[in-house]
């Protein structure tokens, strides 16, 4: 794959015959392993790393704070939890639709979602590149979470809605791409959307479905709007690297939030 358009090329290309870009190593694969927490997170899946370790560090304090392994829910709506859409609207706090995707309830909850996390992040930061998989993760977690608000009151929390976003975006991948490979993928990520919505239906699952198709149809509309770059579309590169910083700049003001209502809420 060209590191620069991502177009699919030959081993024995040393120049990209789509947009005419040197092939060689991206300078993160340059890097010694220990540049990198030394050696602890492997450059290639480095902001999903990155994300999981967010969701376990919040996962650590809730459940200091709650001092129990399956935090209270006064404890989750302390750090951040999804409200209902009233609530949401009454006091302003959208911010939660963020914050949300990033705590989980329990040991197995975390567990679960930080296993998938790891595989399914890696994927889509290879296919889609570092840019439009944080497009991807917070444009899916709030629209999965609002979704959510406008279902259920009940208070929802989890990166799953961010995951099943990862499987929508993977699945238009597979649309789009009209290859072998690409019909390999779509099949792959089809079975795992059934599989993972079919779960939300057996009862002993607290699972919120509509996080979770909101994630799905919102993951498949931003992977077939952003796409992979090909030679003709490399004017688009330079907006979709903003519209990442904006996503992780909405993400720092969200947390930025959360913590000062957290400090407000436990004096």
């Amino acid at each position: 794959m060209c590191p620069n358009c991502r177009a699919f090329i030959t081993v024995d290309d040393r120049v990209c015959p789509y947009c005419q870009t040197k092939v060689g190593p991206k300078a993160i694969e340059r890097r010694q392993p220990e540049q990198i927490l030394g050696g602890l997170i492997p450059p290639a899946r480095f902001t999903t790393i990155v994300i999981l370790l967010i969701n376990v560090a919040l996962y650590g304090a809730t459940a200091l704070y709650s001092h129990n392994s399956d935090p209270d829910g006064r404890t989750l709506v302390a750090f951040g939890a999804k409200v209902s859409f009233a609530d949401l609207a009454a006091s302003g706090q959208w911010w939660r639709l963020v914050t949300a995707g990033f705590l989980h309830g329990g040991l197995m909850h975390i567990g679960m979602n930080m296993w998938v996390l790891f595989d399914l992040g890696a994927e889509v930061e290879v296919v889609f590149g570092t840019s439009r998989f944080l497009i991807v993760y917070f444009i899916t977690t709030v629209v999965g979470f609002l979704l959510s608000a406008l279902w259920s009151p009940a208070i929802s929390i989890g990166a799953s809605a961010a995951l099943f976003g990862l499987i929508g975006a993977m699945i238009a991948f597979g649309i789009t791409e009209k290859t072998a490979l690409g019909a390999a993928v779509k099949s792959l990520y089809i079975r795992w959307a059934i599989y993972g919505l079919a779960l939300g239906l057996l009862p002993f699952f607290r699972i919120d479905m509509a996080a979770h198709i909101g994630g799905l149809i919102s993951g498949f509309i931003c992977g077939y709007i952003l796409r992979t770059p090909t030679a003709r579309t490399m004017w688009r590169e330079p907006i979709i690297k903003w519209a990442a910083m904006v996503c992780v700049f909405l993400t720092l003001v969200s947390f930025a939030f959360m913590f000062r209502f957290f400090i407000a809420a436990t004096r």
